[in-house]
C-alpha cells in the first residue's frame, strides 16, 4: 500500500510531516484533504513551500479524496494522505470501502473544548467519538508524533491524562 501513512495533523504540512516522516518513509507524495485548502490558490501555495521540489503535493476535497484513493493506493511511490481534524478523516474512512487500515493521529493542539490527552494530543467530546466511530469500522488508531516514537494505542491515548 503506498499510501504508508494516513495522518491526522491540524497543522497539514510542516516539517515534522516533511522531514520527521517523509525521509525516514521515503515519501514521494502528499495528499492533503481539506475542502477548504483544496478552493483556495492562496493557501496552497503556502502549504508548497513547506514541500521540497522532490516531493509532490495534491490538494483534494474529501469527495476527491474518495474518488482517487485507489489511484494513490496504486502508485508505486509512497504517500501520505494527511487531513487536518479527526471529522474530515472520519469521513475518508467512511467513505473508503475499507482501503483506509491505519490512521495516526499526529499533532491535534489546543482550543476550546478540548482537553490534554498527550503532550501533542487535545481532544474534544465529538472528536473523541469520531476516533471511536473509526477504530469501530475495523481502523488501527494510534498516535505517534514522529516514527522513531512508540505508537500509541487508541484506547491508552482516550484514557490519557495529558502525559
Amino acid at each position: 500500500m503506498p499510501l504508508e501513512l494516513c495522518r491526522i495533523d491540524d497543522r497539514l504540512v510542516h516539517g515534522q510531516v516533511v522531514v520527521g516522516w517523509g525521509q525516514p518513509l521515503d515519501i514521494a507524495f502528499i495528499v492533503l484533504v481539506d475542502d477548504a485548502v483544496a478552493a483556495s490558490d492562496w493557501e496552497q501555495e503556502l502549504y508548497r513551500m513547506g514541500v521540497p521540489p522532490e516531493m509532490e503535493v495534491t490538494f483534494v476535497s474529501v469527495e476527491a479524496a474518495l474518488a482517487g484513493l485507489r489511484a494513490w493506493q496504486a502508485r508505486p511511490e509512497r504517500g501520505i494522505l494527511l487531513t487536518a481534524d479527526v471529522d474530515t478523516m472520519r469521513r475518508v474512512v467512511e467513505g473508503a470501502g475499507g482501503a483506509v487500515t491505519a490512521v495516526n493521529i499526529g499533532g491535534i493542539h489546543h482550543r476550546a473544548g478540548r482537553e490534554p490527552k498527550l503532550r501533542y494530543v487535545f481532544l474534544s467530546p465529538a472528536e473523541q467519538a469520531a476516533l471511536r466511530h473509526i477504530a469501530a469500522r475495523g481502523v488501527t488508531v494510534t498516535a505517534q508524533d514522529l516514527p522513531s516514537a512508540s505508537p500509541v494505542p487508541l484506547e491508552t491515548v482516550l484514557a490519557g491524562s495529558g502525559a
